[in-house]
């Protein structure tokens, strides 16, 4: 039986995908990813990485990894002063 995760365990997962160029293999090109995704198996970018290798023709060099904290509300300060420019 799968249990499926609780949306709290998801994270925001960025990223950052280097890939050679298919008419010119000697250059690199960088693509960002982002999705909500599960440490530590990310089967979301796993199941992205494995479509690119299927249907995209740029042959993979390096995959970086960052997650966030945690989705949700961002942190909010009080502004004191406030400025106008004419």
């Amino acid at each position: 039986m799968t249990t499926i995760p609780h949306l709290g365990e998801y994270r925001l997962t960025t990223a950052e995908i280097i890939y050679r160029m298919p008419d010119h293999p000697d250059l690199l090109q960088s693509f960002i990813w982002q999705k909500l995704d599960l440490a530590p198996d990310f089967p979301e970018l796993r199941r992205f990485l494995e479509f690119w290798s299927r249907n995209i023709e740029g042959k993979l060099h390096s995959v970086k990894v960052g997650q966030a904290r945690s989705p949700g509300r961002g942190r909010f300060r009080h502004v004191s002063t406030s400025l106008r420019l004419h």
